[in-house]
């Protein structure tokens, strides 16, 4: 039962820490580039639109949850599995996300890097 609970709070983090990852870079990109911004209205307007975004504070609830799922995880299991296979799964799940929710250009050695991370998995689970 404690291997069922340890890749169920493994999957949690994964999955809070990506939505948070998605969330966080949607919100950036759609505040713009920081150090233009900091030049054109100051630090403190920067700050302002950051705080003012509905979207950058969803990412940042999504990973204060994947913080605490990190944290039963590791109650329940011991850190030589649980963080490199939240890692790694992080890994890959955050490359498909950033293909298909974000558009971006995921070439071939990045999905190599994602294939050989959940080898990894593979033998940690083991």
């Amino acid at each position: 039962m404690r291997t069922l609970y340890t890749w169920v709070g493994i999957a949690a983090v994964v999955l809070f820490s990506s939505a948070g990852d998605v969330l966080l870079s949607r919100a950036m990109k759609k505040i713009g580039d920081v150090g233009q911004l900091r030049r054109q209205i100051g630090i403190f307007g920067v700050v302002g639109r950051i705080l003012t975004s509905p979207v950058f504070f969803s990412g940042l609830a999504c990973m204060a949850l994947a913080f605490f799922s990190l944290l039963l995880a590791l109650s329940w299991a011991d850190v030589s599995l649980v963080a490199p296979a939240s890692a790694s799964l992080t890994f890959v799940t955050s490359a498909i996300a950033a293909k298909f929710l974000l558009h971006e250009n995921v070439d071939r050695r990045r999905w190599l890097a994602a294939l050989l991370a959940c080898a990894g998995v593979a033998l940690l689970a083991r």
